[in-house]
């Protein structure tokens, strides 16, 4: 929530002046609030971001995480020719590649396989979740003693604001948080994502921290500013560091555009988009999120996580994904079909990851368990070539058969096209230690 002049002020000393006169709602559970995220994601020092990142390159991500591991052999690796116990309940279709298949769950993928880049040769190297959520969302094996930074905080990090929208967001909440999966890490709490909880489909959707408070228009607002700024006047003549209250002014400054910005209420605002394409994407969570995260990106964003929950199918797998995989179907083909007509796909990655894979054989409740040694992903976008299935599994779909790739290499390519220096090393805050970016080889397959 947003809080402007509560209306009990009991004095206007310098200590309370955040508390009492611009109050901006805490982002997610972390105690971030809008503008300590604007002032520290402005201490990047210009060197260290320079040595980071290729000046030329705009490109920008939008990262599906689907949290709990999503099955590989009932999505993009069917085994047909397995016994029951293996292959499952689902039909495997043929796809636009010639000999090759999906499950009859993704019609939509099939249909349009030649626009993707799947691949079925990932080792997630993990089988167990809050530690895939730290691994998978950084390509850094979870280190108890260090928390890596997510793709997006890196992202922050080195590109910074390109408008009043902030350049590391994450729709939805289902992130596992146990192990600081999909945060700031030791590059500091200004980098965690701002968190859009709640549902995009939802009637009632509005977005906390950005929309102002009900009965607060936006012109009581500014006069509000206002009264501040005459506040402020008086404050200053009484206190002795001044300009360290000037450079904090800034950033409330920013964080106030950022709120009262006709551009950012419209970023937000899924009602200015057409009712087919509403339609096209799917009037559910993970559609409109998708939509939301495609408006976010055209507005300024650099890296937007849309992270969907429930992919934890250890009892009736097949019952569970009837009902997930089509709205998967549905909005991420639509995502992708969307950005290529719009001419975005040139500049903004997609990728699909999810925890880990699951096990070869169904168990006795119907369902499948964690499998750490064989997974499955999706990257289309920023020059990645499209319609090619990379590597293959087994005949269990137990493990990849000749050459795998791992999460590092997968980080590798998200940051190789995003102008993210691999060599580059940050320095831990608490020991000064040097932290490279990532240890993983961009995956040739991916990089054209």
């Amino acid at each position: 929530m947003l809080k402007l002049f509560p209306q009990k002020v009991s004095n206007c000393e310098t200590g309370s002046r955040r508390q009492f006169l611009l109050e901006v709602g805490a982002l997610s559970a972390f105690g971030i609030t809008l503008d300590s995220l604007l002032r520290g994601q402005a201490h990047a020092s210009e060197s260290e971001s320079a040595a980071l990142k290729d000046p030329s390159n705009d490109t920008n991500c939008i990262l599906i995480w689907t949290r709990g591991g999503t099955s590989h052999h009932d999505t993009f690796d069917p085994k047909p020719n397995a016994s029951a116990d293996v292959r499952g309940d689902f039909s495997a279709i043929s796809t636009a590649l010639p000999g090759y298949q999906f499950t009859d769950q993704l019609p939509l993928f099939a249909k349009h396989a030649n626009e993707f880049s799947i691949m079925r040769n990932l080792n997630p190297q993990n089988g167990s979740h809050s530690t895939a959520d730290a691994f998978m969302l950084s390509g850094h094996k979870f280190n108890p003693s260090v928390t890596y930074p997510c793709y997006g905080a890196v992202v922050a990090k080195t590109k910074g604001f390109k408008t009043n929208i902030p350049p590391h967001i994450q729709i939805g909440n289902h992130v596992d948080r146990r192990f600081n999966g999909g945060l700031g890490g030791y590059l500091g709490l200004q980098y965690n994502p701002f968190e859009i909880p709640g549902d995009p489909n939802a009637k009632n959707f509005t977005v906390r921290d950005i929309s102002p408070p009900s009965g607060i228009t936006i012109d009581r607002m500014k006069r509000r500013q206002q009264a501040l700024q005459a506040i402020d006047t008086l404050q200053r003549q009484a206190e002795h560091n001044q300009n360290s209250f000037e450079a904090s002014d800034a950033h409330y400054k920013n964080a106030f555009s950022m709120i009262t910005s006709a551009d950012t209420q419209k970023a937000f605002d899924l009602s200015q988009e057409s009712d087919k394409t509403r339609d096209d994407y799917g009037r559910h969570y993970l559609g409109q999120s998708c939509l939301l995260a495609r408006r976010l990106i055209e507005s300024g964003s650099r890296f937007v996580t849309v992270s969907s929950g429930g992919w934890d199918t250890h009892t009736n797998n097949f019952k569970s994904l009837r009902g997930s995989l089509p709205p998967f179907d549905r909005a991420l083909t639509s995502l992708v079909l969307d950005l290529k007509q719009r001419g975005m796909l040139n500049n903004t990655l997609v990728v699909w990851l999810t925890d880990f894979g699951r096990t070869p054989v169904i168990n006795s409740a119907a369902g499948r368990d964690h499998w750490s040694t064989a997974s499955t992903m999706m990257m289309i976008g920023a020059g990645t070539p499209a319609g090619q299935i990379i590597g293959a599994t087994d005949e269990t779909g137990s493990r990849p058969v000749g050459k795998e790739y791992y999460p590092a290499d997968v980080a590798a390519s998200i940051y190789t096209k995003l102008g993210v220096n691999l060599d580059h090393y940050f320095v831990s805050p608490e020991d000064g230690r040097p932290l490279i970016v990532c240890d993983g080889q961009p995956i040739p397959e991916l990089m054209g």
